[in-house]
């Protein structure tokens, strides 16, 4: 194994080297669930009870590594999200969220991660709750599939067991059964251990984009056209992966739009604007059922979202492609470009970045370093 996060494990290095591992420090936590004390006594417990399952032994040294770091990290937003109720508990909604797009953007800028072990990590961090709480989703079933897309769901299943036994509290009894029914459930479903297989990209995206509980489903495919919706924060290489891999396409952008009429991308109000005329671009494409590509940054799933409706409402198969490179090639490829972009505003939207997920189109691909994955 090529990728380790740190050689020197000891707590008081990392606490020491890392400040996001120094801040768990006195962040407090709801006794009834944590009378063990602080984020950081939890975490450290959480570490060594997950060395010592037998289980973690087993792994391979990848795995292993995973694992642990996803340990570590699990709850690094607890720090910014932590707040007193109005009964007086203690409590940190949407840390593993947050915890998530913290964990991409630790293991991009300050850890260089190769990206598939960066994803899953972030992944982990991301549903490290999900065994404990599955079923009282709103649909269990469709929660677990989508993790399962992104996690080994068994390395889910060890790291909630870890985050129990590295805890004190009344019910872990009861947690640690709900985490064996996790696995039952995950077994039943066809994604232990695997990724749930859908029949096509289109059965996924029925699936997960519609009120349907039924994954089989097969629906019927008669596209009018296919748009590829890129993604990337800027200076990643968009122009380049159309130069490479899409020549002659059609493209739709928005910076385009703003360059011709000399409107700044800091200028909100104009860009509503500019959202509205490429909108109506993009409305002629698809009635002339003409194949395109949508250029914009597309940062966040909910801005996607936005888009592909409309692309669907059209009938139209749609494809995510996110393109990446590493950090230091990203920064100077910005610092070369025409159309240079501050390294705040850089770093303001990589502290935002979501990475598509494979529900989320009839088809997501990731170009990183100029590879095209399959993934």
């Amino acid at each position: 194994m090529s990728w380790i996060f740190s050689h020197n494990k000891s707590w008081d290095y990392l606490s020491s080297t890392f400040s996001f591992i120094a801040d768990m420090n006195g962040v407090q936590q709801d006794p009834v669930h944590h009378s063990e004390g602080d984020v950081a006594i939890h975490t450290q417990m959480v570490l060594a009870a997950l060395q010592q399952l037998p289980e973690y032994s087993l792994l391979s040294l990848e795995e292993q590594e995973i694992l642990w770091t996803a340990a570590l990290l699990h709850d690094v937003e607890k720090r910014h999200t932590t707040r007193v109720d109005w009964d007086g508990r203690i409590i940190s909604p949407g840390h593993a969220r947050k915890g998530e797009l913290t964990t991409r953007q630790i293991l991009f800028q300050q850890i260089p991660t190769p990206f598939a072990i960066r994803e899953h990590i972030a992944a982990l961090v991301r549903f490290h709750g999900l065994p404990l709480w599955l079923m009282e989703k709103p649909s269990p079933q469709k929660a677990l599939l989508a993790a399962s897309l992104r996690v080994d769901t068994y390395l889910l299943y060890l790291l909630a067991k870890a985050d129990i036994l590295g805890r004190t509290c009344q019910d872990a009894k009861e947690l640690l059964e709900r985490i064996e029914l996790f696995e039952l459930y995950c077994r039943e479903q066809g994604c232990w251990r695997v990724s749930r297989a859908f029949s096509s990209g289109e059965a996924r995206f029925h699936y997960f984009s519609t009120d349907s509980e039924q994954p089989n489903y097969q629906p019927y495919d008669d596209y009018g056209s296919q748009v590829t919706l890129l993604c990337g924060l800027p200076g990643m290489g968009k122009d380049y992966f159309i130069q490479q891999h899409a020549r002659g396409i059609p493209i739709i952008s928005l910076d385009s739009i703003r360059r011709q009429h000399q409107i700044s991308p800091e200028d909100k109000e104009a860009n509503g604007w500019v959202v509205q005329q490429v909108k109506k671009q993009a409305r002629e494409q698809l009635r002339n059922r003409q194949n395109f590509i949508w250029n914009a940054t597309n940062l966040t799933a909910q801005m996607r979202q936005q888009l592909i409706k409309l692309f669907v409402s059209y009938n139209a198969k749609v494809r995510i492609v996110y393109i990446e490179t590493d950090y230091k090639r990203w920064r100077q490829q910005n610092s070369h470009r025409q159309y240079v972009v501050p390294d705040k505003v850089l770093d303001r939207m990589l502290a935002k970045l979501e990475i598509p997920t494979p529900e989320e189109a009839h088809e997501v691909r990731y170009f990183i370093d100029s590879v095209l994955l399959n993934r």
